[in-house]
């Protein structure tokens, strides 16, 4: 995939983004011996934006909405674990990237509630190019 195909893409940016901070702040709670919970957010927060790629080369309108539900089954597991951390004692502030997860969270799902009105594929591609 192209950079600039990337870079003019709202969800792939904000997923490359948010994948780069995720695994900043696991090198962060792995730094501190936190090895459990910085494994399964690294594996969920950075699922995300594989699954919103993948997307990008679906097969059909329904495999373009299967790869975005999977991107926020994703979603909600980060959240989960980011909100672990926050709750938790003696871990990093993570604030920064629940917002940001918050704000992947909305895009992905208007993606979804668009692409099951049943507009042609090529629609939902360029719809969230900026």
């Amino acid at each position: 995939m192209k950079a600039d195909l990337i870079e003019n893409n709202v969800i792939l940016s904000r997923t490359i983004d948010f994948s780069l901070s995720v695994i900043s702040y696991c090198e962060l709670l792995e730094s501190e011996k936190k090895y459990i919970v910085a494994r399964q957010l690294l594996r969920s927060g950075t699922l995300i934006g594989a699954n919103s790629f993948e997307a990008q080369n679906c097969e059909s309108n329904a495999d373009f909405i299967h790869k975005f539900k999977i991107a926020a089954k994703e979603i909600n597991e980060t959240q989960y674990w980011l909100l672990l951390c926050k709750r938790s004692e003696n871990y990093p502030d993570c604030e920064e990237l629940l917002k940001k997860v918050e704000e992947i969270d909305r895009i992905v799902n208007k993606i979804i509630s668009s692409a099951k009105k049943k507009k042609p594929l090529s629609y939902f591609l360029a719809l969230f190019m900026f």
